[in-house]
């Protein structure tokens, strides 16, 4: 039998629905009250329960921006794609976005030329300017043109995708039967993305909150026909739903225009009568409640064409000058929570609601500080992060990482910390067993887990960001990026010491593909544990994030925890790339690591192939081939080297019975009569 909503489906779309039936001449719709979304009673003693939280992720993003960037949905549309081909109805802007910067009187005098992404991305073209979008150091991404990563369950998804579903309910569920227990969906959309797609590819106009809305009668409908998941109404409730076995779903929003320009009490007592329980006041750009922390050079655009501002004080865009936000001598934004923002915040804790200051300018988290401890010392999350302290320092300087001293407020608080999976460069923590030896890869999130556990001390669960425009967990093996945060050369040599150094694979497709989508978590759980990392607080952070909740929504006495035994030391210093990849033999001016591409792996020159051998037919101009093999040394202990149509290419033997032409090709090395035998 069915299981019923506990929401009434129709209630949210009537405000879209009637607004869409004006907009086309027709009368207004009748519109129904909503019904409160009511928790059920709440429990006398609540029991710890079980798993992992996942704090920030988008299930339903494949309607935000108007529906014009995603290729597949969350039920299980799981096709191939056109591959970004010209008028492809996903991943690609528009050809020429130049006349979006003309909305400024004063655009004229910005010089994008030096801001490669900005210049590539705000000229003519489409589907090729797409790709820088996507580009991250150990891949081209999967945005604009990208035919040869159009296949799903090979090329599609995997650690870099930021245009193809990651949250396919299937995947969810396999998360849930690896040990993920509470899963915070965020609804989400951005309007400047929104109007930067082809205009054939949207659904709708461009609004923020009509794709929030959409969303969330989506996150609703889901309840209502899942019989292993159930969106929580209260703390009590989602220990009720993890105890039956069951995942419990917390809804959250993150929109930069939240509420757009209507009343905002009025929306917020709309969105939690319909289950909402959480929000981000700020997402990526300054709104009506505070200020943002920049930290991408296209949000930095986009709030230019908010307010046409050009800061002199610190060149966050370009040399000299920071687009759109006021900042000041270090880069910072001047700008705080408003007024309405305090009162946001405070009306949020009135309804014991999970404040996510992720996003927020530092200006701005010292205010919701502020405003947490006159309401002693109401709990403070951040969703999705990086620990500034142990990032590399081009990420470090980035406001949107989270200093030490945010940590303590959290702490103090009673928050929790989500940790992002995708890590880029981390520095070493040498207080962790983990030998930080494949960039970017689970041995980097360890250094972060181990500085957050052991120095920052902080009650963490993950903050993945699936289908959040971010890449993510890179893979220790296989030739898709693995260990490739730094540079290539690098990127092989620490390859191939994850092969003969070990741990060895997991043998699912986390070890070549990364965390590809989200039912791939519980392996990052895995590779973290065979790896020596301690993730008993990581496998609870369950029970930790209700604790959080009912802390909240119970009788404070104070400070939760005085944070004083917070240690930043152990982290090691910062080795520049440009003297690491000095290291590497050259040529051509270009590193590489000798021998440590085997037969079939992408090489560009000979001496990278443990073979000797490389097919490209250029390797000075970029352009990419595979190792072969002359001899059967060349392969592994069941594999011949072929000849003809397979010459230079590993060949599993034969069973007997087969065609041969020598004993080589048989598994028992025996051919008689050209047959193995």
């Amino acid at each position: 039998m069915q299981r019923r909503s506990r929401f009434s489906s129709r209630s949210l779309f009537s405000p879209f629905l009637a607004a869409s039936a004006l907009a086309l001449g027709c009368g207004p719709v009748s519109e129904e009250a909503p019904a409160p979304a009511v928790a059920p009673a709440e429990v006398a003693q609540p029991l710890a329960v079980g798993g992992f939280a996942e704090m920030h992720h988008h299930m339903f993003a494949e309607e935000a921006f108007s529906g014009g960037w995603f290729h597949g949905d969350h039920t299980g549309s799981l096709a191939s794609c056109d591959g970004g081909a010209p008028e492809s109805d996903h991943a690609r802007v528009r050809m020429d976005l130049r006349n979006m910067l003309n909305l400024c009187p004063n655009s004229g005098s910005v010089n994008l030329g030096g801001v490669p992404i900005l210049s590539d991305v705000f000229g003519v073209g489409g589907a090729v300017a797409s790709e820088v979008i996507g580009q991250v150091e150990g891949t081209q991404g999967d945005t604009g043109l990208h035919l040869g990563r159009k296949d799903v369950h090979t090329q599609w998804p995997r650690w870099d995708t930021i245009a193809h579903q990651q949250a396919w309910e299937g995947w969810l569920n396999n998360a849930r039967q690896g040990g993920m227990s509470l899963v915070m969906v965020s609804l989400v959309s951005n309007e400047f993305l929104c109007k930067a797609l082809p205009y054939q590819n949207l659904k709708r106009p461009c609004d923020e909150m009509m794709d929030v809305d959409i969303q969330l009668q989506m996150a609703r409908d889901f309840d209502a026909r899942t019989s292993w998941a159930e969106i929580a109404l209260s703390p009590a409730h989602a220990r009720q739903i993890i105890a039956s076995g069951k995942l419990a779903m917390v809804l959250s929003i993150e929109s930069s225009k939240l509420f757009g320009t209507k009343d905002w009490r009025s929306e917020l007592n709309r969105v939690y009568s319909l289950g909402v329980r959480s929000l981000q006041p700020v997402h990526q750009l300054d709104n009506r409640f505070g200020g943002a922390a920049p930290h991408n050079a296209i949000f930095q655009v986009a709030q230019f064409l908010e307010n046409c501002h050009i800061d002199t004080d610190c060149g966050l865009t370009g040399s000299g000058f920071t687009l759109g936000f006021d900042v000041d001598a270090n880069c910072r934004n001047t700008k705080g929570l408003t007024a309405d923002g305090k009162a946001l915040v405070q009306e949020m804790m009135g309804k014991g609601m999970i404040i996510d200051i992720a996003h927020m300018s530092e200006k701005s988290v010292q205010d919701a500080y502020a405003v947490s401890q006159a309401n002693t010392y109401y709990p403070l999350m951040i969703s999705h992060g990086h620990f500034r302290e142990i990032m590399n320092p081009g990420l470090a300087a980035n406001e949107k990482t989270t200093p030490s001293w945010v940590v303590r407020y959290v702490r103090q608080t009673g928050g929790m910390f989500g940790l992002r999976t995708a890590h880029d460069e981390t520095r070493d923590y040498t207080r962790t067993p983990v030998a930080n030896s494949c960039q970017g890869s689970t041995r980097s999130l360890a250094q972060a887990y181990e500085f957050g556990r052991q120095g920052l001390k902080v009650n963490m669960g993950f903050g993945a960001d699936l289908n959040g425009f971010i890449q993510q967990t890179r893979p220790r093996f296989g030739d898709f990026g693995a260990c490739s945060a730094g540079f290539r050369a690098e990127a092989d040599a620490q390859r191939e010491q994850q092969r003969v150094s070990g741990p060895g694979r997991l043998g699912t497709d986390f070890d070549i593909y990364g965390l590809a989508h989200v039912g791939l978590l519980p392996d990052v759980v895995k590779d973290l544990k065979q790896l020596g990392v301690n993730t008993s607080g990581l496998e609870g952070s369950s029970e930790n994030f209700i604790r959080m909740w009912e802390r909240a929504n119970g009788a404070r006495s104070g400070m939760a925890d005085a944070a004083t035994d917070i240690d930043t030391s152990g982290v090691a210093a910062y080795v520049p790339k440009a003297t690491r990849e000095a290291a590497f033999p050259q040529i051509c001016g270009k590193a590489y690591a000798p021998a440590t591409k085997y037969v079939a792996e992408t090489c560009r020159f000979n001496q990278e192939c443990r073979s000797g051998s490389c097919n490209a037919i250029d390797g000075c101009s970029g352009l990419n081939g595979t190792c072969t093999c002359s001899s059967d040394s060349h392969c592994g202990a069941t594999q011949f080297c072929g000849w003809g149509t397979n010459s230079g290419k590993c060949v599993e033997k034969r069973p007997k019975g087969s065609i041969c032409s020598s004993g080589r090709e048989c598994q028992s090395n025996k051919c008689s009569w050209l047959m193995c035998t």
